[in-house]
């Protein structure tokens, strides 16, 4: 497992160096929902998957141009599109590997929502693991607790409350 987790770290300082306000985003997604795995009580063997999903998850963002991820204003359809499709290819990329492709599933649901409002597949809760919604849940936090080019960071405060919100429109896991 230190193999893997080698590997997969260094997939993740390679993914968040593609865009500025990215650095260590994966590093710290990996770590909130392997703490979320941790207080559930998820086996040594769940949460360790966890990180390496976490640490995976955004590895479909270089397919998509640095253009598209640091434009200020509104994305027009076809680059909202482009967007939608990272998880895609993070999950392509994974499963092409033997060693990676048990992490696939995970690291390429980590946009969907449960209540099926997610990207890219529409994932509803019943095809959605409990790595799967940590990751969701981990990712939107940390989204919204840095700086993006089309918003600054919220609060912890202000993020709880969106994550809440969340919660309760049916799209995030409440535990």
């Amino acid at each position: 497992r230190a193999g893997l987790d080698t590997v997969a770290r260094a997939f993740a300082e390679f993914t968040d160096l593609k865009l500025g306000f990215l650095r260590g985003h994966s590093t710290r997604v990996a770590e909130l929902a392997v703490d979320a795995a941790e207080a559930l009580g998820c086996s040594r063997s769940e949460s360790s998957e966890v990180r390496a999903a976490g640490l995976f998850h955004d590895l479909g963002r270089v397919s998509v141009p640095n253009g598209i991820w640091e434009k200020p204003g509104p994305l027009s359809a076809g680059e909202w599109e482009r967007v939608r499709l990272h998880p895609y290819y993070t999950q392509r990329v994974l499963e092409r590997s033997s060693a990676l492709a048990p992490l696939a599933l995970t690291a390429g649901s980590h946009h969907e929502r449960l209540d099926g409002s997610g990207y890219h597949r529409a994932a509803t809760a019943a095809q959605l693991s409990v790595g799967a919604r940590l990751l969701a849940a981990a990712d939107a936090y940390d989204a919204i607790t840095h700086d993006r080019p089309y918003r600054p960071a919220r609060p912890i405060g202000e993020a709880r409350r969106a994550l809440r919100e969340l919660v309760r429109g049916g799209m995030l896991d409440r535990r």
